[in-house]
């Protein structure tokens, strides 16, 4: 397991919110905290502790008009830590290229592949024709309804067709090079993970997954952990102390230098709460 940092930009402004609240209307969204400091502080304190791999994710549309603002912010991140972090909002075939110029190590896409509800196989190969499989990282963030998880797009407002299971995991690994999935439905509660999703990401590992939503304590980490079977990266936002939660910085580093590799410990069934694994 390795610590992947976030830096959320919502209206010009580093921020955590509650991840089902966002609306393009109005740049609407149910904020847990909104920073004083700009996105590069950020990205400086995970340049200084060589944490690489975390995403930037830019929340607003593009046609608003905070939307430069936020790109901005975005830009600041990319040029203090350059090759360090991902990017992800917006992104399409045509400025791709931009930010990974501007310093960023992958591009996070979702929208512009699962488009009109499905995957856009054209607009996937255009992708890694432009920007190569080792450039990309694509988005699977994911609501649940009914009995599965289904991919959601445009800032998770919009549902698609297509479900998180092991056969789509596998026909999308060789156009990229991780994945990225927000369990939208626990995003920025800080109540606990999304138990279903992270045993069946756990139960593939193929390519590197990074899990974000829910984790609001260590005990939380240590419940993905298990379930995930060490596989998983994670994401850590609203509850960790730079966004104003309880979650000390210092000892998340120390926790995943603990568990950085993949630990012998079997699994105990009894922790697992009835979940197949």
């Amino acid at each position: 397991m390795e610590f992947r940092p976030c830096i959320d930009i919502h209206n010009g402004k580093v921020k955590q919110i509650v991840g089902g609240s966002l609306r393009d209307a109005g740049n609407e969204a149910q904020e847990n905290f909104v920073s004083e400091q700009d996105a590069a502080f950020y990205a400086d304190l995970y340049k200084k502790e060589g944490i690489r791999g975390g995403h930037i994710i830019l929340l607003n549309a593009k046609d608003s008009e905070y939307y430069e603002a936020t790109k901005q912010q975005a830009m600041l991140a990319l040029s203090a830590y350059p090759k360090g972090l991902q990017v992800g909002g917006g992104i399409t075939d045509r400025n791709a290229a931009q930010f990974l110029d501007a310093g960023a190590s992958h591009v996070i896409v979702t929208s512009y592949v699962f488009c009109d509800g499905r995957i856009q196989f054209d607009r996937l190969e255009q992708l890694r024709r432009e920007v190569g499989k080792e450039h990309l990282v694509l988005d699977l963030s994911c609501r649940k309804k009914e009995d599965s998880y289904f991919i959601v797009t445009d800032r998770w407002q919009k549902f698609t067709e297509e479900k998180v299971d092991t056969e789509i995991l596998d026909c999308l690994s060789g156009y990229c090079d991780e994945f990225l999935v927000h369990a939208v439905d626990v995003e920025g509660k800080s109540g606990g993970i999304e138990e279903e999703l992270a045993v069946l990401l756990g139960s593939w590992g193929k390519i590197p997954v990074t899990y974000a939503g829910g984790v609001g304590s260590f005990a939380d980490l240590d419940r993905l952990g298990v379930l995930g079977r060490d596989r998983l990266n994670v994401t850590i936002g609203s509850a960790l102390d730079l966004f104003g939660g309880p979650m000390e910085y210092e000892k998340v580093l120390a926790y995943m230098r603990e568990h950085k590799e993949p630990s012998k410990r079997e699994i105990d069934r009894g922790k697992t709460g009835g979940i197949k694994i």
